[in-house]
C-alpha cells in the first residue's frame, strides 16, 4: 500500500540547540533507513514561509498500522503533526505498462480483521522426508474489524507447520472464530515466514522481533453459513502475521 505523508514541525522554543541537531541527524538517518527498507520512495519539500519546516513523503507499507508504527518511531516524531492520505492506483498512471487495449482493474486490499491469538506448547512430530514438523496449537484470542468482531474457540485451532533448513516455516493454519452475534466461521490459510538467519534464530528463541524485519504473508479462504456473512465464502484474502512472545497476530485483508 502506498501513502502521502505530510509533515509539518514545529520545534518547541525552549528546545536546546544540541538536542535539535541531535534530532535533525537522527531524522536524515531514520529516512536513508526506510528509503533501503523501500517504505519511503520519494521525499519533497514544497515551498514554505521562513518560520516553516514541511515535507512531503510517498511511503510504502504492508497496512496503516505498520505505517503508523513506522512514522511513530521517528526522531522528530513528537514535533509535528503528520497527514496520511491513503493512495490507490489510478488506470491512467503512466508507470502502467498494461496493454490500455483490454486493462483489468488493479487489485486493492480492504482490511476485514486483527486476530490477535495466544499459542500454546507445540507438538513436536520430528524430522520428517518434508521437514520438521510440528503443530502449535492457538489457544485463544480475539479478532475485531469493520464489520465483524469476536473471538477465536480453542480446541478447533492450530497451525500444522514445517519448518525447511534454512528456518523457513511454512504454515497450514487452521483455525475457527466465533463472532458477537455467536457465527462460526471456518478459516484456513496456507502462508510462509522466512527472514535472515539472525532473525528467525531471534524469534526461535521467544524474542520480541519487528514484524518489519521478516516476511510473514498467507493466502487465506473463510467458509461460514450465516447468511448475512455470505460475502466472506465468495472472497479472495490475503494476511500479513508477525509472531509476539506466546502469541501470534494476523491482519487478514480481502483482495478486490
Amino acid at each position: 500500500m502506498e501513502f502521502l505523508v505530510e509533515f509539518d514541525v514545529k520545534l518547541p522554543e525552549d528546545a536546546p540547540r544540541s538536542e535539535v541537531q541531535k534530532r535533525e541527524s537522527g531524522e536524515a538517518a531514520a529516512a536513508a533507513r526506510l528509503g533501503a527498507e523501500g517504505h519511503l520512495v520519494r521525499i519533497w519539500k514544497p515551498p514554505v514561509e521562513p518560520d516553516e519546516t514541511k515535507a512531503l513523503g510517498l511511503y510504502r507499507a504492508d497496512s496503516r498500522a505498520q505505517l503508523d508504527g513506522l512514522l511513530r518511531a521517528l526522531p522528530l516524531a513528537d514535533w509535528m503533526r503528520v497527514t496520511i492520505t491513503p493512495l490507490q492506483p489510478h488506470p491512467n498512471d503512466p508507470a502502467n505498462d498494461r496493454p490500455a487495449t483490454f486493462q483489468l482493474p488493479c487489485p486493492r486490499l480492504t482490511a476485514i480483521y486483527r486476530l490477535e491469538a495466544t499459542l500454546g506448547q507445540p507438538l513436536d512430530l520430528g524430522d520428517t522426508a518434508r521437514g520438521h514438523r510440528r503443530i502449535a496449537p492457538l489457544t485463544g484470542g480475539t479478532f475485531s474489524g469493520p464489520e465483524i468482531n469476536g473471538t477465536l474457540v480453542a480446541g478447533a485451532s492450530a497451525d500444522w507447520q514445517t519448518v525447511l533448513r534454512d528456518g523457513t516455516t511454512l504454515g497450514d493454519v487452521r483455525y475457527t472464530l466465533r463472532t458477537d452475534d455467536g457465527e462460526l466461521l471456518d478459516v484456513q490459510s496456507r502462508g510462509v515466514r522466512h527472514g535472515s538467519a539472525e532473525v528467525l534464530a531471534r524469534l526461535a528463541r521467544g524474542e520480541v522481533v519487528d514484524p518489519s524485519d521478516y516476511t510473514f504473508r498467507t493466502s487465506t479462504l473463510i467458509e461460514t453459513a450465516a447468511p448475512n456473512l455470505a460475502w466472506l465464502n465468495k472472497g479472495i484474502f490475503v494476511a500479513v502475521g508477525g509472531r509476539q512472545p506466546g502469541g501470534v497476530v494476523y491482519e487478514t485483508y480481502l483482495v478486490e
